[in-house]
């Protein structure tokens, strides 16, 4: 399995060996219209390998146009070239090199982490990029650079657009590199076609086709919720589109929760019962939480819902 190099709360690495096997046995192309880290496309992709024809496409969407930007950055250039940029971004803001000199040598253990030597250079970093100092290519070796750097490898903007989460306790260290590596070379093996839409803008999905829906989870605290990014007209908008993606057999599979901390999704468990959609219990807690919760200690019910059996 292939990891993403962007860390996103509720990420789907580890559910992978219980999504993958649930997924159609064949389809024409796949779109994955919430990627986030990628790490379903191109984990399916991968699968896929053996049976796929010529034309088979694999759409890796977001809403995120520097997420969308950043893959197409990743696809247009050698990772020779992109880890040069990388050292040449981390020597000009004085990032630590744990990789190549240790913890040992900027005084500190990995516990403690390295976010007091960081936090200048960083700082200097986010507002370069937030003031776009440079252009093109180099802008999103910028992001890539600052997400590599942040608290937790997140990424969060603003309701002004900036990048705003504070240094975290990493470097671009080997596990880093060898992410970074063999998700540059996954995303270059196959047809992977970039778009950055909202959902409700899709009309060119056909018959045939599949289509995996990971959307924010209303229930949740997710940081992408906290600014009521997504409500419930959001949901009752995304049920209205697999509907008529239904009615056009198209198949598809959408991931959700239904239960969270005493909450219930209601909308969305009306909704599949009035559809006799199937919904499959994952039986997964979150265990690597990205905001202060302890979600890990409580009933959370991740499922996957699909139109096809």
């Amino acid at each position: 399995m292939i990891k993403s190099p962007l860390n996103y709360t509720g990420g789907k690495y580890k559910l992978l060996p219980k999504l993958l096997p649930l997924f159609p046995e064949e389809f024409n192309d796949f779109y994955d219209i919430f990627a986030g880290g990628a790490v379903v496309s191109v984990n399916v992709a991968n699968q896929y390998e053996l049976v796929k024809s010529p034309q088979k496409k694999f759409i890796i969407n977001d809403i995120d146009k520097n997420v969308i930007n950043l893959y197409r950055y990743f696809r247009k250039n050698t990772s020779k070239k992109i880890l040069s940029t990388i050292n040449e971004l981390i020597e000009i803001y004085n990032l630590s090199r744990t990789s190549e000199y240790g913890y040992d040598y900027y005084k500190v253990d990995s516990n403690k982490g390295l976010g007091a030597y960081n936090k200048k250079g960083f700082n200097k970093l986010k507002e370069d990029f937030n003031n776009e100092l440079y252009l093109s290519d180099k802008y999103y070796a910028m992001f890539y650079v600052l997400i590599i750097y942040a608290f937790n490898n997140q990424i969060r903007f603003n309701k002004k657009g900036e990048y705003n989460l504070p240094v975290g306790k990493r470097d671009f260290n080997k596990n880093m590199q060898k992410k970074f590596i063999e998700f540059h070379k996954s995303l270059n093996m196959h047809e992977f076609v970039f778009s950055n839409k909202d959902f409700r803008e899709f009309s060119d999905i056909n018959a045939g086709d599949f289509v995996y829906a990971d959307p924010p989870y209303r229930i949740t605290t997710a940081s992408y919720t906290e600014n009521n990014i997504w409500g419930i007209k959001d949901d009752l908008d995304l049920f209205e589109f697999l509907d008529q993606l239904h009615l056009n057999n198209v198949k598809f599979a959408m991931s959700n929760v239904v239960h969270h901390k005493g909450t219930t999704n209601d909308e969305l468990l009306d909704w599949v019962n009035s559809r006799g959609y199937n919904l499959i219990n994952l039986n997964y807690n979150y265990d690597n939480s990205n905001y202060q919760s302890k979600a890990k200690n409580n009933d959370t019910t991740e499922v996957l819902v699909t139109n096809y059996k």
